[in-house]
């Protein structure tokens, strides 16, 4: 079985910034892509940020230039490094990772348990 377990969320004020983790454990070959989705209340769950095996992103119009997504490959790690907050960036953040097991089995999908944000002044 593999978990993830994200940590860092909090509350800030608007224009501070936190730092997201992602950290995977467990049994599995390796990590292939990943992602960080948000959930805010009463909408429904949005694509924040995507990385590859070689790091290689992509972002939400409405996060382009204030969030970065990155993993550390030996740590089983994924980030992401928000800047520059915004309320309307309150919202649950969960991370999403496809994950090798074994040779012989393909990618499975993982999410873990989420961590709240909260921009607030």
């Amino acid at each position: 079985q593999v978990q993830l377990v994200e940590s860092g969320g909090g509350l800030v004020q608007p224009g501070g910034s936190l730092r997201l983790s992602c950290a995977a454990s467990g049994r599995f070959l390796s990590l292939d892509e990943m992602e960080w989705y948000r959930q805010a209340p009463g909408k429904q769950r949005e694509l924040v940020a995507h990385i590859t095996t070689g790091s290689a992103t992509t972002y939400v119009d409405s996060v382009k230039g204030r969030f970065t997504i990155s993993r550390d490959n030996a740590k089983n790690t994924l980030y992401l490094q928000m800047n520059n907050l915004k309320p309307e960036d309150t919202a649950v953040y969960y991370c999403k990772a496809e994950v090798r097991q074994a040779l012989v089995t393909g990618l499975l999908t993982y999410w873990g348990q989420g961590t709240q944000v909260t921009v607030s002044s």
